[in-house]
């Protein structure tokens, strides 16, 4: 078995394990600073918004020796000073965007740039986008995401509880806020394949999370029947159970999505496949972050203000001070693991046995012949 195998069975069983819960403070101000920085990036520099949202008119030239700056320079020139902005295609083309013309205009700004570039006007491909039909999309990309919450939260909340249906939806918005925040920051064009990147990453966020949550289910119960582990310890073993899985699928996810991200859209220049892949691969890595960091330590704490797991809490305690006065001085490390507060989940393994047990084992009592 191998090393990183060897860790995930000792996770799944308990043996060893990191304290998500008890930590889950700290988490939560990470949290909290990044959706600041991200919320501010999107007050103050605003997302750039694709000609499919804002209208305007797409011109796609043959393959040109024009670099892609001094393209926008004419560009700008040939519109009267609307923003313009050029990708490069395979093959030298290019795609010169610019926002904010309309029909009468684009056909002026055609002629101007096909003699700035010296390029025939017949092989300068014009594509006209109305503001209207930007708008209809947005809307309906606004749809889908609101249909979208909604039946999350009924499926989680039938499917479990309307805790964890809580839970998921404020990890949802975490990663989405988060993703928005990077595209402003980047200032990375928002296109309809930006929409759709969005709209995916939800279900890998939602997928993270389900994993995590099945686990705790199954393991939470008929848990008031015992008095070994408190709640938030059981939330605590379902993370550590399905962290290396978790781990293993997001980096799997995350491999092809680079490879899109940094090769297809920094190498080739395909500016489309920047638009879908940045988001997909910011929102994997915060969907993944949120499922173990932000959704199940908001259950556990949840949970935890119920009254019958407050009790819980108060038999645990009570259980393990009582087995610590009885023999304090055969505490072992694990020992101390079990006394520490209830809520702060540490992951409880086998007890080892007291040495004093093993004592005179092995060896005849009596005196040597």
């Amino acid at each position: 078995m191998s090393k990183l195998g060897n860790i995930g069975a000792r996770l799944y069983r308990g043996e060893v394990g990191y304290d998500f819960i008890g930590k889950r403070k700290i988490w939560y101000g990470l949290s909290i600073l990044i959706t600041i920085t991200a919320i501010v990036g999107l007050a103050v520099r605003g997302l750039n918004m694709g000609i499919e949202f804002s209208g305007g008119a797409v011109f796609t030239t043959p393959k040109t020796s024009v670099s892609a700056s001094e393209a926008q320079h004419k560009a700008e020139s040939a519109s009267g000073g609307h923003q313009a902005v050029v990708q490069k295609l395979g093959g030298s083309a290019l795609r010169i965007q610019i926002s904010g013309l309309d029909t009468k205009q684009a056909v002026p700004v055609q002629e101007e740039l096909a003699k700035d570039l010296n390029i025939p006007v017949k092989d300068v491909n014009t594509q006209l986008v109305g503001p209207s039909w930007g708008e209809q999309i947005a809307a309906k990309a606004w749809l889908g995401l609101g249909i979208f919450m909604v039946l999350v939260v009924l499926y989680l909340a039938i499917a479990f509880e309307w805790r964890m249906a809580l839970a998921a939806l404020i990890a949802l918005i975490h990663d989405l806020t988060i993703t928005v925040g990077v595209y402003a920051l980047v200032g990375f064009e928002v296109t309809p394949g930006t929409v759709i990147g969005l709209l995916t990453i939800l279900g890998y966020s939602l997928y993270d999370t389900v994993v995590v949550f099945d686990s705790l289910k199954e393991a939470s119960k008929d848990i008031t029947k015992q008095t070994r582990f408190t709640y938030s310890e059981i939330a605590n073993r379902s993370i550590n159970g399905t962290l290396v899985r978790s781990i293993n699928t997001t980096v799997v996810a995350l491999l092809p999505v680079a490879g899109l991200l940094f090769v297809g859209g920094g190498v080739l220049g395909a500016g489309m496949l920047n638009d879908i892949s940045l988001a997909l691969f910011v929102g994997l890595a915060a969907g993944a972050y949120s499922s173990i960091f932000i959704a199940t330590p908001l259950v556990a704490e949840l949970k935890s203000r119920e009254p019958q797991m407050k009790a819980l809490t108060k038999r645990v305690q009570a259980k393990r001070a009582a087995a610590a006065a009885k023999e304090p001085d055969q505490e072992g490390p694990q020992d101390e693991v079990d006394a520490e507060d209830a809520d702060g989940a540490a992951v409880v393994g086998p007890r080892q046995q007291p040495a004093s047990r093993n004592r005179g084992r092995g060896r005849p009592s009596g005196k040597r012949r």
